[in-house]
């Protein structure tokens, strides 16, 4: 990533490192809960819902080249069944580690003497900026790794029944009596015949009835 515009020091997910220094070996740990942004895990599919809080605990490492940022965030995370539909929530634990960069220095920690020319290196990079770095996009990577794409409310849930939609887990025992389609042609075939047979029935019966009344 280039070199960030402009921070707001006041954003809960922008540090400052003036107080841990640029001498390697110098550590800070940080501790902090924020609200989660909007959009936090995987669209559609289950994320922190926006405003819940979110536990950051986090320790700040100086070395030559920059600020080594290492941590994890805990939170509660929302979505749907892929098999049965229903709500569910799952706790988040997300570890992360990232590197921010000295915009002034190399990759071996020295003053850079001219500005960089290979700008493919610097998209791949985090800088701070006037001792400040932004955590929002490497907590944005680090939960949707840890999140699953086809979340489920339990390990062995059966999903729903796929003739009727009925959920599965609600009814153990639920099923459907199987019916061979070519018996069912025929027992259709039946049933006319019978109905077919009854009706002439019915109309000798009723010429019988017509013989005797005359």
């Amino acid at each position: 990533m280039a070199l960030n515009a402009r921070l707001d020091h006041r954003n809960p997910l922008v540090f400052d490192t003036h107080e841990l220094g640029r001498r390697p070996g110098a550590l800070q740990r940080l501790n902090r809960t924020i609200d989660a942004p909007a959009d936090l895990g995987i669209q559609g599919v289950i994320g922190v819902p926006e405003g819940a809080p979110v536990e950051l605990d986090l320790r700040l490492e100086s070395v030559m080249e920059g600020v080594l940022v290492t941590g994890t965030a805990r939170a509660s995370a929302e979505g749907e069944c892929v098999r049965c539909l229903e709500p569910l929530e799952q706790a988040l634990e997300a570890d992360f580690q990232e590197m921010f960069s000295y915009p002034d220095a190399d990759d071996r920690g020295r003053p850079k003497a001219e500005p960089a020319d290979d700008a493919e290196d610097d998209e791949d990079t985090l800088f701070l900026e006037d001792g400040l770095f932004d955590l929002e996009p490497v907590l944005r990577d680090a939960v949707v790794l840890a999140l699953p794409m086809q979340p489920v409310c339990q390990d062995d849930c059966p999903g729903l029944c796929s003739t009727c939609g009925a959920r599965l887990a609600d009814d153990p025992e639920h099923h459907h009596d199987a019916v061979d389609i070519r018996w069912a042609a025929l027992q259709g075939l039946a049933g006319s015949l019978e109905d077919g047979e009854k009706d002439e029935l019915s109309g000798a019966e009723s010429g019988v009835d017509e013989k005797q009344e005359k």
